[in-house]
């Protein structure tokens, strides 16, 4: 089959999994299970992922009737959510919401900034899973998905929309910049400060929930608000994230967590969320801001050695049991096929597009004849987890990965710009 044909195939049957209550559709965390509890509109595992899904199906072909509607209700249901919504973060509050609206160019942007602005407290957004006894009360975090950086990285999303965020994206900016760890190698940021830490935790790094998202966002922020101290925040945080990575023969890795013990299982993946993947996207950002140099290298030779690192880490092959069981878009093969898909149109190298195809054939060779897909929990008597139904973690996620693949292959290079990758978009030269 080909790729567009096991995308279409998946697609079918996330639709089959749609459920509707009063307030419209939803969708289980995986197959046959029961209506979340929380973040039922949520982008990572909720109703609102799929929202990105029709987005990149709109460029493939028409919508159904069937998906029309779902997209209006979709809409729908998560407007009518937002003035009682107190959860904030990019995989599952208010921003998440301006993404899966923008997603289906659906009016409510607007709305969903004056709540964020509503919510801010002195310190920033707090978030309920900071909790006693790691946490002290009024925590918040910074890092790019659940923290002030989520909301500064929506903030700049609704403005290149056409709404008036400036005021949160500064204000996003401002508390992101105070918040900096000064090192001997540059700037460090936590993703919790340490003023509301009871312990000595480690950190995770990479773009998800580290330093390199938050050194994306400000670059970003430095471009879009003309705010040149941001471009030098960017950098010094980049000047840091080098030091804490590998850089040999086989590219630059930087550990899921650090320090690093045995007990987090491997040191290093390869993913959107913790690994080259998506650490590649800080180097890009910086691009974008126009900075020339980190350690004395361009951000471009950084990028590239990120996805070096990936290429030459084995992936996706199942090296040993607990390596590479994930085929999503979060934590797996279809993240890191998107990245790649990225790099190509950014750079026109041939080994990223043969790379993007590769992981393309793992999907393939992995799916379902239903259309799903079954991640692997080595660690559990029965490993094969149940089907994934979403965006991140699903198989919505991986069907819009094959539908562009397709597309891609097919000569039509146009790509869906989403909150976490547009400026990948905004960084490519122009060619002939």
């Amino acid at each position: 089959m080909t790729y567009g044909e096991v995308a279409e195939r998946a697609w079918s049957w996330v639709l089959g999994q749609v459920c509707w209550d009063e307030s419209g559709p939803w969708i289980a965390e995986a197959a046959g299970g029961a209506k979340p509890e929380e973040y039922v509109d949520g982008m990572h595992s909720g109703i609102g992922g799929l929202a990105h899904v029709l987005a990149e199906i709109r460029l493939t072909r028409e919508w159904t009737p069937e998906e029309s509607q779902l997209a209006a209700a979709i809409a729908e249901r998560i407007r009518a959510a937002v003035p009682s919504s107190t959860t904030t973060t990019f995989f599952d509050g208010l921003v998440s919401s301006l993404g899966a609206l923008t997603a289906l160019d659906a009016s409510g942007a607007d709305a969903v900034v004056a709540r964020l602005q509503e919510l801010e407290l002195g310190d920033g957004w707090p978030q309920d899973f900071l909790a006693a006894p790691k946490y002290l009360p009024g925590a918040v975090a910074n890092d790019v998905t659940l923290g002030t950086g989520s909301i500064l990285l929506g903030a700049l999303w609704a403005l290149r929309h056409g709404v008036d965020a400036a005021a949160l994206a500064n204000r996003a900016a401002d508390l992101l910049l105070a918040e900096r760890e000064e090192q001997s190698t540059g700037w460090n940021w936590r993703f919790v400060p340490r003023r509301f830490r009871t312990d000595e935790p480690a950190e995770m790094p990479n773009f998800s929930h580290g330093l390199a998202g938050i050194v994306a966002v400000l670059a970003l922020a430095a471009k879009e608000l003309d705010r040149p101290e941001l471009v030098d925040a960017a950098g010094r945080g980049a000047e840091h994230l080098v030091t804490l990575g590998i850089t040999d023969d086989r590219g630059f890795r930087v550990a899921r967590v650090v320090p690093w013990s045995e007990q987090h299982g491997d040191e290093f993946t390869y993913n959107w969320c913790h690994g080259g993947a998506g650490t590649a996207l800080a180097f890009t950002a910086l691009e974008y801001a126009d900075v020339q140099q980190i350690a004395g290298e361009t951000p471009r030779t950084w990028r590239r050695r990120c996805l070096d690192g990936v290429r030459s880490s084995g992936i996706p092959e199942r090296l040993h049991p607990g390596f590479w069981d994930n085929d999503g878009r979060c934590c797996g093969t279809a993240g890191v096929g998107d990245a790649f898909l990225d790099a190509w149109l950014l750079d026109g190298e041939q080994q990223d597009l043969e790379f993007a195809v590769r992981m393309g054939d793992t999907l393939v060779e992995h799916a379902s004849p239903e259309g799903y897909w079954r991640f692997v929990e080595h660690r559990n008597d029965d490993p094969l987890l149940p089907p994934g139904v979403g965006w991140m973690q699903g198989a919505a996620g991986i069907s819009a990965y094959l539908f562009r693949l397709q597309r891609m292959l097919d000569g039509d290079r146009r790509a869906v710009e989403r909150m976490e990758n547009w400026w990948v978009s905004a960084a490519r030269p122009q060619r002939s």
